[in-house]
């Protein structure tokens, strides 16, 4: 299980980096009142801050009350990096909430070796087993369950038609150079080719992976985590191609300050039309709709191009999925709910409401949007598939990743210095 010393230390070395108070983040984990009610209250930490999403989650919650009456369920919304951050302090002090959002991998597998994570394997083995086997993956450590998934994707271009119908783009590109040739001849129209959250880094890291598997293979990036060297020329290889694209200057004016889903965001500026792509997750339309005006019919998915001479397919896809996962000596209602959450009928209706795609088969068939379905069957016929790297890694490691990649993305930092920090990173993680 590794050593649970040296796991905190880690998450309070990162914590205190944050700037994060131990004391504002004392009272997770549920209770029981032990009086007159008998009611157990059980804190569900999620990342749902969008609409639908957030409304359809509420719901639910207050589905699973109504079928559990002496039970409560304490919601907490945050959004992405202040729950990453939130997370990182909780995990320090030891205490993490009933219920929390995983992505798996690992960050999940940190705190699993610090103790403060329960062992669901024969908790959840009646019903779990059932679930897609692609979806369960980023969850299991050692062939034990320690998540369950809600969601599985992957990340791919979200593109505007009209806009590149008016540039004279006929096809979406299935090469890197046919990808910059696109989006030379958008800016030839004036118009933005891509919107980036670069305030957020992680949607920038999204470009460096991807062509990381591109050039050097989707099994290369694990083979770097494992011998702690990301210096190799494929490698470097992918910062220069991101560096071509960045030189062309493609991001929307103020791209180095903006967040992902804020009215002016990355997902505000492709629904409102302001930008021909986002590079992002199968969620992006429901937060293009909600942060802007939606695409409708306009929205197209295509998968990120091959590079040219790479070791890398473009069945290779990068991305993941949504889990819950339960601190230690989680009371059974927790166990429960995330029983309630992974059941067909609600499967249903996240697919149906909130454009998640399905991780019970049966709730398959309510799957009808065109571009979820594109996206479905490019994980069907993946070849090869990474965990996002920010999690797929140590977290430290995850957070350089993000961090020197975004540096590359600002102009300070080249490819060569991008790998060399990496590993300098992965080596200090020994």
């Amino acid at each position: 299980m590794g050593d649970p010393a040296l796991s905190r230390r880690g998450f309070l070395a990162a914590s205190a980096a944050a700037g994060l108070s131990m004391t504002a983040l004392s009272g997770c984990g549920g209770d029981s009142d032990g009086g007159s009610s008998g009611t157990t209250t059980v804190e569900w930490w999620n990342i749902s801050t969008t609409e639908p999403t957030k409304g359809v989650w509420a719901a639910l919650a207050k589905k699973f009350e109504a079928q559990n009456p002496k039970v409560k369920i304490k919601i907490v919304q945050l959004e992405n990096d202040a729950y990453k951050s939130k997370m990182t302090a909780l995990t320090a002090s030891g205490k993490l909430p009933d219920i929390f959002h995983t992505w798996g991998g690992g960050v999940l597998k940190q705190q699993v070796d610090a103790g403060l994570v329960e062992d669901l394997t024969d908790r959840t083995k009646d019903w779990a087993e059932g679930l897609l086997p692609v979806a369960r993956e980023p969850y299991l450590l050692d062939d034990k369950v320690y998540g369950i998934p809600f969601d599985i994707g992957m990340i791919g271009f979200w593109y505007n038609k009209a806009l590149f119908q008016q540039a004279g783009v006929s096809t979406p590109p299935t090469t890197w150079s046919g990808f910059l040739d696109a989006v030379n001849k958008l800016k030839a129209k004036g118009i933005t080719p891509l919107a980036l959250a670069g305030k957020e880094k992680w949607p920038g890291m999204y470009y460096w992976a991807y062509l990381a598997m591109r050039t050097a293979g989707a099994e290369a990036l694990q083979k770097a985590n494992d011998d702690k060297d990301f210096t190799g020329d494929d490698f470097v290889q992918a910062g220069q191609h991101l560096q071509e694209l960045v030189d062309l200057q493609p991001f929307q004016k103020g791209f180095l300050g903006a967040a992902y889903s804020t009215p002016n965001g990355q997902a505000a500026t492709v629904g409102n039309g302001k930008a021909a792509m986002e590079l992002m997750g199968q969620w992006a339309p429901v937060v293009q709709a909600d942060q802007g005006k939606g695409l409708g019919d306009d929205l197209g998915f295509f998968p990120f191009p091959a590079v040219e001479g790479g070791k890398g397919a473009i069945t290779e896809v990068f991305g993941g999925g949504g889990g819950h996962a339960l601190r230690q000596g989680a009371p059974q209602a927790a166990v429960d709910f995330l029983k309630f959450f992974a059941s067909e009928a609600t499967d249903l209706e996240l697919v149906k409401k909130t454009g998640v795609l399905p991780v019970v088969p049966a709730a398959e068939s309510a799957l009808t949007d065109p571009n979820l379905q594109a996206v479905q069957k490019q994980l069907k016929g993946a070849t090869g598939f990474q965990l996002y790297l920010d999690q797929a890694y140590a977290p430290a490691l995850g957070q350089e990743v993000n961090d020197s990649v975004a540096a590359l993305i600002a102009g300070s930092k080249s490819p060569e210095q991008v790998t060399e920090s990496i590993s300098k990173t992965a080596k200090e993680e020994q």
